[in-house]
């Protein structure tokens, strides 16, 4: 896969880019909104672990020197939490407990101030292969196969282009394979802070079965929905 295609995984996505110095942070948060659909920045740490805490975000990006909250305890507290989320460190400490820690931590990336952009595009493309598990094509059914990259779904017999928000939402599901995911947490991850009707929830569900089966996504009544790809026929 080549480079654009893998960063156009992150089209749809959001990131959390924690940075105290303001002219790195204006210039990295320029670089990100090109890449990802929503970016949020903040000056430190405290603000970035409040911010990860009650909104959902695909990937998060921090600094180590921050007011109020570093940004190693900020992430320690977030993999209390969430522990898959790509996290990319940018710091200028290269002492070897920095590197423990990252490592300890499940760092995805850690790059060394100062960096370029083709440093950080770099590690944004290793990130964005960790969001669908290395695994470009992702099997679903014995029938349907979705290709993250070019949101895709398809078969031996023909192929179908997801919208923008089936596409978030089907990713939001495979990443929650065979867990229940809440209806407030699919309002969140697909449209914002834009909280459609139940309707519109309803209606991209509906479309969403017609393209990968009436079978795949399960209702849990009164509580979400779910993904089951457990048993996959070979």
């Amino acid at each position: 896969m080549n480079r654009h295609a893998t960063l156009d995984i992150l089209k749809n996505k959001s990131v959390l880019y924690a940075e105290d110095e303001q002219g790195i942070r204006k210039n990295i948060t320029e670089i990100l909104e090109i890449i990802f659909q929503k970016v949020t920045a903040v000056d430190d740490g405290l603000k970035a672990l409040d911010e990860f805490q009650a909104t959902s975000y695909d990937m998060l990006i921090f600094d180590i020197s921050m007011p109020n909250l570093d940004g190693i305890e900020a992430i320690k507290k977030v993999r209390n939490i969430n522990k898959k989320i790509p996290i990319i460190i940018l710091s200028a400490h290269t002492e070897q407990e920095y590197l423990w820690k990252a490592i300890e931590l499940k760092i995805t990336k850690y790059l060394k101030k100062p960096y370029n952009r083709k440093s950080l595009t770099n590690a944004l493309e290793v990130a964005a292969l960790e969001l669908v598990d290395y695994n470009l094509d992702i099997k679903l059914t014995k029938d349907y196969t979705y290709n993250p990259s070019t949101k895709t779904i398809y078969n031996t017999k023909y192929f179908t282009k997801l919208s923008k928000n089936e596409s978030k939402f089907l990713e939001y599901l495979i990443k929650n394979k065979n867990k229940i995911v809440t209806f407030d947490n699919i309002y969140s991850y697909v449209w914002g802070y834009e909280i459609p009707s139940k309707d519109a929830l309803k209606f991209l569900v509906k479309e969403l079965r017609k393209k990968i089966g009436k079978d795949l996504i399960k209702n849990v009544y009164g509580v979400g929905y779910m993904l089951e790809i457990e048993k996959i026929a070979k």
